[in-house]
């Protein structure tokens, strides 16, 4: 599993090692080594190299890969925050080293360069940059020339992936040990270019804190539903999608198809008498349930067949709605709440928070973009002082968990970069996404694939992990043209590559 690391449990590896009998100084040479194999496959031969130091150990392991690259015959320029004079522990060292008076950042020329090395700021940046380094990352990011970023791109807070005043845009990044979250959220992703992990010797193993992930199969590849020889449609689940009313009943069919194409043995839409008119003339193999109001609901789910409910998206906004979502979490099924399903509880969280950590046995998921996520946390309205601070948090990785730390519940977080986070501390960051999925509808079917695989069985973070996966790579692989129909039907040939 790709692991990630924050920037204090990055420190605590560190110290690990160098514990366990690595000095910090072989730690940085090792560093350098790998930046310096990094940047040689990015320059011509015999190329221009800036190398811009700051003034703790992320400067140092720019001398390291400076000596290590002017000894292959590149024509090396330091610049530099501190003089050699200035420098201190494993830094100073690697600073004599090299040998050489760097020059004042306000000497350095990006513009000049064939290859420029970032070693200004690493996964310990605390401030917001400012003045002359300020100016300088601005003369970086106008320059156009290559950069290598050593760590992470400077400015970019490891943990949450934020601008701190200025930030480094890099071609590649190299890190060590393990990617940082801000290497995948936005918008320190876009900063970060391609980035290559190397390994220096710290483990990633046995950190306290949260336990973080690039989500990917191996993250829930071993729970994914694998009928069995002899499995029927009764043994693979019957999801359930309330519809909003006449007007309102595409999101509902979308998610319908959605838990349909993911594995789902039955699917049927919760419609009104008054929609389902509408819902027949578009369903075949996704069949129908007439409920009016939660009451009929809360009499349907006598049947303990139905497994895993999905509700929320085009059912209105308001009390009514409430009650859906009372009378779902009532009856204790696998369940998944999207859109209107958040935004009727919007200043409420405590009253929501109230019916999800009801105890149950079954998992609950939420799936807001940060649009409902803020709405339901710090809307109009009595929201708890606890809620609204976890809608003010500047991480969305924080915030992704602290609301599922608040519920009690599994979070997609939603995005470009979008979250899935555990009540427990886990979480996963996704990387497969694609710009082609911001088009209507296409939440509505991520909500009905959660369902999906959670009918046949599968935990609420993996089922959640993999929903995403899944979503985002049918998204990718259809491109321009998508709409939200075309991704159920793509849905059969990533799973195929999935158990294959």
């Amino acid at each position: 599993m790709q692991r990630l690391l924050k920037s204090d449990q990055m420190r605590d590896a560190d110290s690990r090692a160098t514990a366990a009998g690595t000095p910090g100084f072989t730690l940085m040479i090792r560093a350098g080594e790998a930046a310096a194999e990094a940047a040689a496959r990015m320059l011509p031969e015999a190329g221009r190299v800036l190398v811009l130091c700051g003034p703790g150990n992320n400067g140092g392991d720019g001398f390291v890969v400076s000596r290590l690259l002017a000894n292959k015959g590149h024509n090396v320029t330091v610049a530099a925050m501190k003089l050699l004079s200035g420098l201190t522990g494993d830094a100073a060292e690697a600073g004599h080293l090299w040998g050489e008076e760097p020059l004042p950042l306000a000497g350095a020329d990006p513009a000049g360069a064939d290859l420029v090395i970032d070693a200004l700021f690493g996964t310990g940046l605390a401030r917001d940059l400012d003045g002359e380094v300020a100016a300088l990352i601005a003369r970086v990011n106008a320059a156009g020339r290559p950069v290598l970023a050593i760590d992470i791109p400077s400015g970019i807070d490891a943990d949450s992936g934020l601008v701190r005043g200025a930030a480094v845009r890099a071609d590649r990044t190299i890190t060590f040990a393990c990617r940082k979250p801000g290497h995948l959220l936005q918008p320190g992703r876009a900063h970060a270019g391609i980035v290559e992990v190397a390994d220096i010797g710290v483990s990633c193993d046995g950190l306290s804190g949260p336990t973080l992930f690039a989500n990917g199969q191996d993250l829930w590849r071993k729970a994914f539903p694998r009928p069995g020889e002899t499995a029927h449609k009764y043994d693979r689940g019957h999801a359930l999608v309330v519809s909003g009313g006449p007007a309102n009943t595409g999101a509902a069919r979308l998610a319908a198809r959605g838990a349909l194409r993911t594995g789902a043995g039955l699917v049927s839409v919760v419609t009104s008498a008054r929609a389902l008119s509408v819902n027949a003339a578009h369903l075949t193999a996704i069949m129908m349930r007439v409920c009016d109001d939660p009451d009929e609901f809360s009499d349907l789910l006598t049947d303990d067949r139905f497994n895993a409910l999905a509700l929320g998206p085009a059912l209105g906004v308001g009390e009514t709605t409430r009650r859906w979502v009372e009378t779902a979490l009532e009856a204790d099924r696998a369940t998944v709440l999207d859109a209107d399903a958040l935004t009727s509880f919007s200043g409420s969280a405590e009253a929501f928070a109230a019916l999800t950590r009801a105890p149950r046995e079954t998992p609950v998921v939420l799936t807001p973009h940060e649009g409902e996520l803020k709405r339901l946390l710090a809307g109009s309205g009595e929201a708890s002082a606890e809620a609204r601070a976890i809608a003010a948090r500047p991480s969305k990785l924080e915030r992704a968990l602290g609301l599922a730390s608040f519920t009690d519940a599994f979070v997609i977080l939603k995005g470009a970069d979008t979250v899935i986070a555990s009540p427990q501390g886990r979480a996963a960051i996704n990387l497969n996404g694609s710009a082609y999925l911001g088009t209507a509808g296409s939440g509505d079917v991520l909500g009905g694939i959660v369902a999906g695989l959670m009918a046949q069985g599968m935990p609420g973070f993996e089922a959640a992990a993999c929903a995403v996966w899944m979503h985002a790579e049918a998204g990718a692989g259809f491109g321009p043209g998508l709409i939200a129909e075309d991704l159920p039907e793509l849905l059969p040939r990533v799973m195929q590559d999935v158990l294959a």
